[in-house]
């Protein structure tokens, strides 16, 4: 088997063992996939299949289903049971429903949070205050598949989408919602559609394994990302191939101690600005369990950038990294820069001087280059 084949972050997954699952923007996609093709020919797929953001095309057995004549109108919910594979994540087994109904002709899609999804009530999150917390991934895969099915059945795709999770808002008290200012339950979540399972052990000796494989077959330079948006953003940045990619997820000091005593050339490590935040803090585990964005630091850093006293003191009590960024960018101040700067000299101490340089890139939610060190 040649290196190719053993290394980069589909090999990383595999080698684990660990069963990949499906985020609760997945499980709502097929539902409103489901609910939408029952409200147009009366029968629900089961099972139903969609398409994800990578290509994958999983089916998903329907948990529920309910058709509903009221007056003037029908109204079509699914649900689906979502499966969080391996992954210890608080919502498997979670019932995710979806609730379509038509709307007038040029309405477009409107998303509404039904029992157990949240609601944004603070700024800093990538939705506006008011929204249901349905991230903008999600929205777009539901927008997609309304589509689709409104080409297929001669539908037009003009629709209001209830999503809700059963206990959903007992779920949320063990998330981080209720700090972010999403009250009443959990966000509808996932950029790829699928969970990446994370075991500790198994997940940081995958990573020693990319290490190797990489080595193996010659390369100088690898890329640590914290993951599928930050992979891409390394291949658009630098062109490296899929093998010198390793799926870092949250454990920066398993990168960065194994590359410590097996140097490379290179290492770029990238990734979201509240994450690497977290690095320049001197945090080497970046789940949100285990370590949160100090806002407190990030003013410090921004008055070192030029920010005044009440730029600082407003990015000191901001609700999210991404709006003490967005403060920042306003008023020029570079905290992406500063934030990369300072996780890439977090990162030179762990090498401990190892041949090791270190180039650091801050990404926002889009993929958008925010800071470079």
């Amino acid at each position: 088997m040649n290196a190719e084949a053993r290394g980069g972050r589909s090999a990383q997954l595999k080698h684990t063992g660990l069963r990949p699952g499906w985020t609760t923007g997945a499980c709502a996609t097929a539902a409103t996939t489901a609910a939408y093709t029952a409200l147009l020919t009366g029968d629900f797929p089961d099972p139903v299949t969609i398409t994800l953001p990578k290509g994958q095309t999983p089916a998903f057995a329907l948990a529920l289903e309910e058709l509903t004549a009221g007056p003037g109108e029908t109204v079509a919910m699914a649900g689906v049971v979502k499966d969080a594979g391996d992954d210890p994540d608080v919502t498997h087994g979670a019932l995710v429903r979806s609730t379509v109904r038509r709307l007038p002709p040029g309405s477009g899609v409107v998303f509404r949070a039904g029992p157990g999804v949240g609601t944004v009530t603070l700024p800093g999150l990538p939705l506006d205050v008011g929204e249901p917390a349905v991230n903008p991934v999600p929205r777009r895969l539901m927008r997609e598949h309304v589509e689709r099915v409104a080409a297929e059945h001669g539908g037009t795709g003009d629709v209001e989408i209830t999503v809700s999770v059963d206990h959903g808002e007992e779920i949320a008290r063990s998330t981080w919602n209720g700090r972010l200012g999403i009250l009443g339950g959990l966000s509808i979540l996932g950029t790829t559609g699928v969970v990446v399972p994370y075991s500790c052990s198994a997940w940081i000796d995958s990573i020693r394994r990319g290490v190797d494989v990489a080595q193996a077959a010659g390369l100088t330079h690898v890329a640590g990302c914290t993951g599928s948006t930050s992979e891409k953003t390394v291949v658009s940045e630098y062109g490296l191939p899929d093998i010198a990619l390793l799926d870092m997820g949250d454990f920066a000091g398993a990168v960065l101690k194994y590359v410590r005593r097996h140097p490379v050339a290179r290492l770029t490590i990238c990734g979201g600005f509240a994450k690497l935040s977290k690095l320049a803090a001197g945090h080497l585990d970046l789940h949100s369990a285990r370590s949160q964005v100090d806002k407190p630091f990030l003013a410090e850093l921004a008055r070192r950038g030029g920010a005044d006293e009440t730029l600082a003191s407003r990015i000191a009590t901001a609700n999210t990294g991404l709006e003490a960024l967005r403060l920042c960018e306003a008023a020029n101040v570079p905290l992406g820069d500063l934030v990369a700067a300072r996780a890439r000299d977090e990162a030179l101490s762990v090498l401990r001087g190892a041949p090791v340089a270190v180039d650091v890139i801050c990404i926002d939610r889009a993929g958008v280059v925010v800071g470079r060190g």
